[in-house]
């Protein structure tokens, strides 16, 4: 049988393949300064405004939101987010590369010499062949990448109660800062009433002490306020960072906010950080890809085996009336390869046992950390709890008949104004440190809620919500 063309077109492509060969080498050869000749174009490169974060319109931010519009509008918008899902995705898609058979190869001969057979001269040879890996080998790698994709699920989970995290402590800190300040401008409002109940005290002959002094701790007071003032800017900027905006842009003060009580053991948070830890989680499902990888380099002992058909084009007999002039043959054809050097393989092993042991520690050496920094989470949310508690229900009260009863005292000549004014600062910083505890308080729970991997109100079963009252 005769395949002239195709012949003509091979041989065409082999005599073209170093030209093509050479063509590559000279596109390729270094600049003068070291550099490729593309070097220019990636140093040069910048993301263009094409691009989908770039593209997407900025989130608007409205003085009636609240806090879970603000995770809503975060998790929509952050690109770090947005990167942990498509390395996600991307280690989902490596499960179907991996399981699927290696590709066919297809081979090509060509007889410069042809050579003579009874039935004719062979002319040239076109084979196709399949290599099918040892038993297991397709499935163990397919198990090990879907346990790397699981892994990359957890990391995706990490960055989102972290990214989480941050909007809630940058939340509840913008939070504090507006109460704090509301409270910052009362108490300057009180201290010029005291500036006035003095300089009342001066007009009737007592000396100016006390005017100075109100005058002096009025001037803290504002100093105090302008400084709370100054950091909403970096803390407005933080939230917008989580959410995606410019930092630039301003964030509404929180306007309703609400004291969550939660019931809860240190049993049941233990519990659940062991569970429900997307970090443990992780590591976890590395410890199983690291046993699908010791598997699998056990099975490298095994060889391949490889499939696969010749055709081999025959010319017509030389000498007339020969049968079976000018057949084609067809010959099947298998091979395997010896996996003859047994030290690349048992050292593959060890390898792999190595990396194994390596996750299971990182595992355990994460858990241990986990835990002992969850300890220390719980001390801070039960002691924010209860100076709340004391702040709230005993020393505010106490502090404000304080500060009446020197303020009558001094009225009456009783006292100096000195006792007046350390009244005022007891009131002011019972006052924000009520605020402080608040504030610490929320910042504790969502921090617990990012080690355990968990909203803390789908874990308790009951919850008792009550308004704060500064």
């Amino acid at each position: 049988m005769k395949i002239k063309q195709l012949t003509d077109q091979f041989l065409l492509i082999g005599s073209l393949m170093p030209i093509a060969l050479l063509a590559s080498c000279v596109a390729s050869t270094p600049t003068p300064s070291g550099q490729s000749s593309d070097s220019s174009q990636i140093e040069s490169f910048n993301p263009s405004p094409s691009g989908k974060m770039e593209a997407e319109q900025v989130a608007v931010i409205h003085s009636d939101m609240g806090l879970s519009e603000y995770l809503r509008v975060a998790a929509l918008n952050n690109p770090g987010l947005e990167a942990s899902f498509n390395l996600w995705k991307a280690a989902m898609e490596k499960v179907p590369q991996v399981k699927s058979l290696p590709d066919p190869k297809f081979n090509y001969g060509y007889f410069i010499e042809e050579v003579e057979t009874r039935v004719g001269p062979q002319e040239q040879k076109f084979g196709i062949a399949q290599t099918f890996p040892w038993f297991g080998k397709l499935r163990l790698r397919g198990e090990k990448a879907g346990e790397a994709a699981i892994a990359a699920q957890e990391r995706f989970e990490v960055e989102k109660r972290q990214l989480f995290f941050e909007v809630k402590d940058a939340y509840y800190e913008l939070f504090y800062l507006s109460q704090a300040t509301s409270i910052a401008q009362e108490n300057i409002e009180l201290m010029k009433h005291l500036e006035k109940v003095a300089q009342a005290k001066f007009r009737s002959g007592s000396d100016v002490t006390g005017v100075v002094k109100a005058q002096v701790e009025l001037g803290k007071l504002e100093d105090r306020l302008l400084s709370m003032e100054d950091l909403r800017s970096p803390i407005a900027a933080k939230l917008n960072a989580a959410m995606n905006r410019p930092s630039e842009l301003e964030i509404p003060w929180p306007t309703e906010f609400d004291l969550t009580l939660i019931d809860f053991s240190s049993l049941e948070i233990a519990e659940a950080l062991r569970k429900s830890n997307p970090e443990l989680k992780a590591l976890a499902a590395k410890i199983l890809e690291e046993e699908k990888a010791v598997e699998l380099a056990k099975k490298e002992f095994w060889p391949d085996l490889t499939l696969g058909v010749d055709y081999i084009d025959t010319g017509d007999a030389r000498m007339t009336g020969v049968s079976d002039s000018g057949n084609d043959p067809v010959m099947l054809m298998g091979s395997i390869n010896i996996p003859l050097w047994y030290g690349k393989y048992r050292a593959g092993v060890r390898e792999a046992k190595a990396r194994r042991a390596a996750a299971f520690q990182s595992w355990k050496d994460k858990e241990n950390g986990l835990t002992a920094d969850l300890k220390m989470i719980l001390y801070k949310f039960r002691d924010a709890q209860r100076k709340i508690s004391l702040f709230r229900d005993t020393l505010t009260p106490l502090a404000r008949n304080s500060l009446v009863v020197a303020e009558q005292a001094y009225k009456a000549g009783q006292s100096d104004f000195l006792e007046l004014i350390d009244a005022q600062r007891l009131l002011l910083e019972i006052q924000l440190s009520y605020l402080r505890s608040v504030a610490d308080r929320e910042q504790r729970l969502a921090q617990i809620e990012k080690v355990i991997g968990k909203d803390l109100l789908s874990l308790m079963e009951r919850t008792i919500t009550k308004e704060i009252q500064p």
